[in-house]
């Protein structure tokens, strides 16, 4: 008792005072409307001011997940967030892990170079997507002009599905790189100089020192990585909506919900607000964040267990 720092009687509420507006803020910005997300998915709400609201109880589950076609088109989209989440997860790891290592050199200009990488982080979604939408235009954009001299044509975002969804995966990844190299040269600053001096020393090579130095010490960060690029590639979607709007066969579940949400529009046509509905398929999403996320902390913090200590 003679330990605490925040005095007797009334002063002793002092942290929880001091806790007490960013709880508040939590609850209101982000616990608030995740409960208000839960209650209306068993409700037809539409969003529209003064619409009535009833509830469904398991209406809109049920049609997301067993409906005809629109329950095949959504498992279609669950299908493509997970091929969408593993070649972005995989690359943007991959590609900002070795990023890391040649701007963490003791070299002149190197911090050019960091700042390169990192500046499309700052841009934000709908900068990214418009830069590359005008780059990628097939009718005389720059990628075009450049592939037409070789004889070449390509739709680019416009073409087929499989094709639009490659570059809007090439997209989120360039857009994203540099947090995953920031994380990962954060990491290399943290390991001791003098254990690769030891390795050097030993006789061990440059990937000798990597396998048993360098990767071992980076679990932190690899930790870290893996699961904020697993998350956000799973939760990704206004880079398809800038990108290529609403299109079959491109569509994935963070893109579905919002155009259930807000609208969703195809061509000539929009359809309904449906905001119960894309409340039911934001539950489903969270839970498939939640199927995959858990398991992979899970081993992650096993493997750090094992490695660490």
């Amino acid at each position: 008792m003679n330990n605490y720092h925040f005095g007797r009687g009334w002063a002793r509420l002092a942290p929880y005072l001091l806790l007490l507006p960013g709880f508040l803020f939590y609850l209101v910005i982000m616990l608030g409307p995740a409960i208000a997300t839960g209650f209306y998915s068993f409700t037809d709400a539409s969003g529209i001011q003064g619409a009535k609201v009833n509830w469904i109880v398991l209406e809109n589950y049920r049609e997301f997940l067993f409906m005809g076609q629109a329950s095949r088109d959504n498992y279609a989209a669950l299908v493509r967030t997970l091929i969408f989440c593993f070649f972005v997860t995989t690359i943007q790891f991959s590609l900002g892990l070795l990023l890391a290592l040649l701007v963490n050199q003791r070299l002149r200009g190197v911090n050019i170079f960091r700042t390169i990488f990192f500046m499309p982080v700052i841009l934000g979604a709908v900068i990214q997507g418009l830069i590359w939408s005008l780059f990628l235009y097939p009718l005389g954009g720059p990628l075009a002009t450049i592939l037409g001299l070789f004889g070449i044509r390509s739709e680019f975002l416009g073409g087929q599905p499989a094709e639009a969804m490659a570059w809007v995966i090439f997209v989120q990844i360039w857009a994203n790189l540099g947090i995953t190299m920031m994380i990962f040269i954060a990491g290399l600053q943290t390991i001791p100089g003098d254990l690769y001096e030891s390795a050097r020393i030993d006789g061990a090579t440059g990937w000798q020192a990597f396998r048993n130095v360098t990767w071992p010490l980076l679990t932190p960060s690899v930790n870290t990585n893996l699961l904020l690029n697993i998350i956000g590639s799973l939760q990704a979607w206004q880079l398809f909506l800038v990108l290529i709007g609403y299109r079959n066969g491109t569509q994935v579940l963070g893109y579905l919900i919002f155009a259930q949400g807000f609208g969703q529009t195809s061509g000539s046509v929009t359809s309904a607000f449906r905001q119960g509905y894309a409340a039911a398929a934001s539950i489903v999403l969270f839970f498939l964040v939640l199927v995959i996320g858990l398991p992979v902390q899970y081993f992650l913090q096993q493997r750090e267990r094992r490695i660490l200590g």
